[in-house]
């Protein structure tokens, strides 16, 4: 596996379990977040799980349906304190 694979799976599991934290912290179940997205329930169990990725698009809707702005929640992600920064792999 190549050192840039490594880095996007740790960055998908970093996300996903953010994904989560914020879920649970608006007091949301999956179904409920499920039925502000119009998507199956096992959609947001894929997704916290690592089984599934969210495109850009989807991430934003996604948000959304957390009723949590888009830009912030990504730069929550990119202050992850487990996340290697991108000046760290010079």
């Amino acid at each position: 596996m190549s050192v840039f694979s490594d880095k996007a799976k740790n960055r998908h599991r970093i996300m996903s379990r953010h994904l989560r934290k914020v879920r649970k912290m608006e007091e949301l179940t999956m179904r409920s977040l499920s039925n502000r997205l119009g998507t199956p329930h096992s959609f947001i169990g894929k997704i916290e799980n690592q089984d599934r990725r969210l495109d850009i698009a989807e991430f934003v809707l996604y948000c959304e349906g957390l009723r949590r702005d888009p830009v912030e929640l990504f730069k929550e992600l990119l202050e992850a304190e487990d996340l290697p920064r991108a000046q760290d792999a010079a």
